[in-house]
């Protein structure tokens, strides 16, 4: 497993999550987002989730909801990463599908996209 520090894996999340199109990054609605050192103990290679209603699936009721959560997962994500350079890698496309899911794009689309 590849090591980084809990600030350095903060600071990947971070910066892929600032490097959304400013675009998409304004369509987010309700999301707050979450990094973990592990995933849930029923999944434990999960490297990230959401929890929460996509945009597509609101409508006038929705109201007065918690937040939508996006988790990243550091230890998941470092046991596959050999390099802070596949980290990087790894974290981004995470980011990524994990918004996507914001946006209601479900998993065999992001797969078709590349983002597996």
């Amino acid at each position: 497993m590849f090591e980084v520090s809990e600030d350095r894996f903060a600071q990947l999340v971070e910066e892929a999550f600032n490097a959304v199109p400013a675009e998409l990054a304004a369509l987010l609605d309700n999301v707050v987002l979450f990094i973990e050192d592990d995933a849930p103990a029923d999944d434990p290679t999960l490297l990230g989730f959401y929890d929460g209603i996509p945009l597509t699936e609101r409508d006038s009721s929705y109201g007065g909801a918690l937040p939508d959560r996006i988790f990243v997962y550091r230890n998941p994500t470092l046991a596959i990463c050999e390099s802070e350079a596949e980290v990087i890698e790894e974290v981004g496309i995470t980011v990524v599908h994990e918004i996507a899911h914001h946006f209601g794009i479900e998993d065999d689309r992001l797969h078709e996209l590349g983002y597996a």
